[in-house]
């Protein structure tokens, strides 16, 4: 047997446990009704392979955040709250909807908020040319 190792405070297996095992997200442990399914090949969506770990922020960019962006940064939070990495047909409606709202709310949240002294650390992946280039 292996001995557990800590990461983040949690054990995990020596042997490339990593800290994804048992995440619903995680390749192989999805559900059988999501198992296999895929994007039509017609959403931009469907050319990103995983789901990142972190929403880029949005306030302080220069230009402002677009509504691409925000949708993006609304669906990548949809994705990671409900652990539904490809919306199938009994997902795809409530998915969406949930999407919209949190992408309006999202918007006047920023819209709202004061301007930040500093811009973002990070630049949003729609603004990377490499990401770009994986939906084209």
């Amino acid at each position: 047997m292996i001995a557990p190792r800590l990461r983040r405070g949690r054990a995990v297996e020596a042997a490339g446990g990593g800290d994804r095992r048992g995440r619903l997200g995680a390749p192989g442990n999805l559900p059988a009704q999501l198992a296999g399914v895929a994007l039509p090949s017609s959403s931009p969506w469907s050319k990103i392979g995983s789901m990142c770990r972190n929403i880029t922020t949005l306030r302080g960019l220069e230009p402002p955040a677009t509504t691409e962006e925000i949708e993006a940064a609304a669906r990548q939070y949809v994705r990671k709250v409900s652990g539904i990495t490809h919306p199938t047909a009994a997902t795809d409606e409530a998915f969406e909807q949930a999407v919209a709202m949190v992408a309006r709310v999202t918007a006047e949240v920023l819209h709202d908020l004061p301007p930040r002294r500093q811009p973002p650390r990070t630049v949003p992946p729609l603004r990377r040319p490499e990401v770009r280039a994986r939906m084209t």
